[in-house]
């Protein structure tokens, strides 16, 4: 692939990009909106034509790693685990 034609491709890439953060915004606010409805009438599911909204409350447990970390260093450093990853940017 030539200079020009891989500056073609991040040019689209770039592009596309600004785009697929445009269509996350626009979800969110419509999402933002339907859980504002849902809110204000005190439901946790709301049923619309053929559509069942549901926004639920989602209790989890999770590690908390940095205090594992501060209180018991060794047995942190015991269960640490390395994993390899690639990425891909553009400046």
């Amino acid at each position: 692939m030539s200079s020009i034609e891989i500056i073609s491709k991040i040019e689209a890439l770039k592009e596309w990009e600004t785009i697929l953060e445009e269509a996350k915004a626009e979800v969110e606010s419509l999402k933002d909106t339907i859980k504002k409805e849902m809110d204000s009438r005190g439901v946790e599911e709301l049923e619309a034509g053929q559509y069942i909204a549901r926004f639920t409350t989602v209790i989890s447990n999770r590690l908390d790693t940095t205090a594992l970390k501060r209180e018991n260093a060794a047995l942190y450093q015991r269960y640490l685990k390395q994993s390899t990853s690639r990425r891909f940017s553009i400046a």
